[in-house]
């Protein structure tokens, strides 16, 4: 074999062994994200620092993100999101903010991995959500089911016995006012 067919042969190999990888991420739609400030997410707030976010989550209309410290070895958060729509998908990752009172950091709202036009737009708990929407005279999702058992939890699976559980809780969609409205989502299985 001459130096120009091991090099294709090795460029090939490297693609075999990195191909699943780059499957893997796209999939789960992994992200490593540095916030400059502290950041909360519904169960916690999140201190400046980088985390990875990835999705546990079947192509449907209710999700599981869990967020981990930057080398993956502690799981920070476990938050229950459903899927929301933009119009044009960027090539870089987008996180929506809601603005909080002087002294609280911002809370995240949505999420959406680069490429996609579907992303995860997070529930609070309900006193939480109804805070938000006031403050940001915009709706917020909500859910008056306690998901503190799933929030430091690691799940293994969108099909485990737990994630099953934190998917079928009732969401509302709280508005300024205060007002609950059951919200209506399309499928999205063609992520």
């Amino acid at each position: 074999m001459n130096r120009s067919g091991a090099w294709l042969a090795g460029v090939g190999l490297l693609g075999m062994i990195l191909v699943p990888t780059l499957r893997a991420d796209a999939w789960n739609q992994q992200t490593k994200v540095t916030f400059s400030a502290p950041v909360e997410v519904p169960g916690t707030a999140l201190q400046t620092g980088t985390y990875i976010f990835k999705l546990l989550g079947s192509p449907s209309d209710r999700n599981i993100v869990e967020i981990f410290n930057a080398d993956g070895t502690q799981l920070e958060a476990t938050v229950l999101a459903v899927s929301d729509e933009r119009l044009q998908p960027t090539g870089t990752t987008v996180m929506k903010f809601a603005e909080r009172p002087a002294n609280s950091p911002e809370a995240l709202r949505a999420w959406f991995y680069p490429g996609k036009v579907y992303g995860q737009e997070f529930v609070y708990p309900y006193s939480w959500a109804k805070e938000l929407a006031k403050a940001n005279q915009q709706s917020v999702l909500s859910t008056r089911s306690d998901l503190r058992p799933y929030l430091k939890e690691e799940l293994k699976s969108d099909q485990s016995p737990d994630a099953q559980k934190m998917k079928s809780v009732p969401v509302k969609s709280i508005s300024p006012n205060g007002e609950e409205h059951d919200i209506t989502r399309p499928e999205t299985a063609h992520r």
